[in-house]
């Protein structure tokens, strides 16, 4: 078993990382939130303000805006937005411990992976389901949900010791999580949530719960659903109808105020992940011999915002 996690590091400390890491500060354990500076100075200054549901506070949590942070790292949680996890790997693979382990909280379904095509160290995914956002400076305010299912593509004896540390780890700071045998699945259960919805959201500025009152999006949800269905199983990927749409229905009942990263991102004139969501269901689908026009049109229509604000 690897030695005890003492030292936790955010790597990417945005909403997501800011909520997790923020929990984990409270519950009295040594983090630091590495994230950009205007974040860093209003942590320094008055702590992270954690607007949560059962609790507003601020929350004394060391934070930074160098990488040199993950040099004591048992566990580092890896937050940066998925196009950017290859370069934030290169600047951290001379700098990180050996056993230390990398768990990706990020949105779609191959970060791991490619975490571990940069770094030798171990890289465990997470299905995360939580709805956050930033408040302001050093503000992470959470709407709904905040668990976790970690899981890893090897289930040696060895891993499966880790996924119990990190498990109880998270448990003992109140975030439930769960370690799964296929996290694979898992993965992408949550990543048809991701590509039923964050562009629509997106597109619209829209909430969840406001969309699913519409019956022409109900629609588009169910037509986006059975083109990802289609793509899965050709991923070998065994998710039955009933179960997605199940799912679908869920999210929009427990995160009913969220709006997607992805409106978020457009919202504040930043890149958004749609490459790794709906981008990543047309090019599977493309390799496949298959046709997603509506996952195509999603992906195109983000695409175009997304130029007009880099303009």
């Amino acid at each position: 078993m690897k030695k005890e996690i003492k030292r936790i590091v955010v790597l990417g400390a945005g909403a997501v990382g800011c909520f997790f890491g923020g929990m984990l500060a409270r519950s009295g354990k040594e983090v630091l939130l590495i994230a950009r500076d205007n974040h860093v100075q209003a942590i320094k200054k008055n702590g992270l303000f954690m607007e949560c549901q059962s609790f507003q506070e601020h929350v004394a949590v060391d934070a930074s805006s160098s990488m040199e942070g993950v040099a004591d790292a048992d566990l580092i949680l890896c937050c940066v937005k998925s196009p950017d996890t290859e370069r934030a790997m290169r600047e951290i693979k001379d700098l990180i411990k050996p056993d230390a382990l990398i768990l990706s909280l990020q949105n779609g379904v191959d970060n791991a992976e490619r975490i571990s095509q940069v770094v030798p160290n171990k890289a465990i995914a997470a299905v995360v389901y939580v709805a956050t956002g930033m408040g302001g400076d050093g503000h992470v305010k959470h709407f709904g949900r905040g668990e976790l299912i970690i899981g890893s593509a090897d289930q040696s004896e060895n891993v499966s010791s880790e996924l119990k540390q990190i498990c109880d780890l998270f448990l003992s700071a109140n975030i439930p999580c769960t370690a799964s045998s296929n996290i694979r699945r898992e993965l992408w259960l949550k990543f048809l949530v991701n590509c039923s919805y964050n562009g629509i959201s997106a597109i619209g500025q829209i909430t969840y719960g406001e969309m699913v009152q519409q019956e022409s999006i109900q629609q588009l949800i169910k037509d986006l659903t059975t083109e990802f269905l289609l793509v899965a199983h050709h991923e070998n990927i065994n998710l039955s109808e009933d179960e997605a749409q199940m799912v679908n229905e869920q999210i929009a009942k427990t995160m009913a105020g969220q709006r997607s990263s992805t409106a978020q991102d457009l919202m504040r004139h930043k890149p958004t992940e749609i490459d790794f969501l709906n981008g990543l269901i047309v090019r599977k689908a493309k390799e496949h011999g298959l046709n997603v026009p509506n996952h195509q049109a999603i992906y195109a229509l983000v695409k175009m915002l997304e130029q007009k604000n880099h303009d």
